[in-house]
């Protein structure tokens, strides 16, 4: 369980976790998902549910709107880089 929270906290990679955990890489990636699929199964009535009506969505953004001040926004990714393939003579329009 430890060896999961320290991924999911850090993003370390396997190899990086077996070796300040001393377990094989391959153990650890079965571990990890194991605890992850039980977490899932556990709350997924309660925590993760998608909109699936417009008003639902309209409601989502409504809420990133007067919370964070990010209108028009529908979701989130938090603490993972995603690399974007900017598109050809865009210049600058797509960074990061």
């Amino acid at each position: 369980m430890v060896i999961t929270l320290r991924f999911l906290a850090t993003g370390n990679s396997y190899r990086a976790l077996a070796f300040e955990f001393r377990v094989a890489h391959n153990s650890i990636s079965q571990l990890i998902r194991e605890l992850c699929t039980a977490i899932y199964e556990e709350y997924k009535e309660e925590m993760f549910t998608m909109p699936s009506t417009q008003d639902e969505w309209k409601a989502v953004a409504r809420q990133f709107g007067s919370r964070w001040n990010f209108h028009h926004c529908r979701g989130a990714i938090d603490g993972k880089h995603v690399a974007v393939k900017k598109p050809k003579k865009s210049g600058s329009l797509y960074y990061n």
